[in-house]
């Protein structure tokens, strides 16, 4: 009786692989083909049937908001991976940078996400809460180690982040974004003071001999 229970609750091996697949699969097409990419498409990518892709999503929507959902987790997972850099700072410039790619990735998706978004705060406070998380267990590590200014909060970094990709339909925003994330966290660590040298005195040069 356990034993069928377990069965009941707990997917298949080869169930969760084709759900994998299928995220996978979707990631790609979507980004690629946007909001209006065929889900045969993504069936036929993934390698299984368009039963099995409903299966798992019964809808564009479902399928569009469990893509986005796991790139969010694999940002957050990134974050822990990072937390363990030599470099504090270093690593939280490495994961500003992966979350732009991330933005820059959703091309094709952001009409779809959009819409989800509206309709599913639940969404939206699911992804602020880990980008918040990740960004802030990035941000500590750099306050603690001294390298960073501690009057900074993650909403606060991570505000800043949405507002410079807010222009991801401009060409070239990408490269922008870099180069000001770069100066937002250079001006945000602590500079260490170096004492200027005192400046070297010429000698005085003895008097002229007056002619007599």
């Amino acid at each position: 009786m356990d034993d069928h229970a377990d069965q009941i609750r707990k997917p298949r091996a080869d169930a969760v692989r084709n759900r994998e697949r299928v995220l996978e699969a979707a990631k790609t097409v979507f980004n690629a083909g946007g909001p209006e990419a065929s889900l045969e498409a993504v069936a036929k990518r993934a390698g299984v049937g368009i039963g099995t892709l409903y299966r798992h999503f019964p809808t564009r929507e479902d399928l569009y908001e469990a893509v986005y959902r796991r790139e969010v987790e694999q940002l957050s997972e990134l974050a822990e991976h990072l937390r363990s850099a030599k470099d504090p700072v270093d690593a939280l410039r490495r994961w500003l940078c992966s979350a732009v790619e991330f933005v820059a990735t959703k091309k094709g998706m952001s009409a779809a996400l959009a819409l989800t978004f509206q309709s599913s705060s639940e969404l939206a406070a699911f992804s602020m809460d880990r980008l918040t998380k990740a960004i802030g267990s990035l941000l500590d590590r750099a306050v603690a180690a001294g390298q960073m200014r501690a009057d900074i909060s993650p909403e606060d970094l991570l505000r800043a982040l949405i507002g410079m990709c807010y222009m991801h339909d401009q060409p070239g925003w990408q490269s922008s974004v870099l180069r000001m994330l770069g100066v937002l966290v250079d001006g945000l660590c602590i500079q260490t003071a170096v004492k200027a040298k005192p400046r070297a005195t010429k000698p005085a040069k003895p008097a002229a001999k007056r002619s007599r």
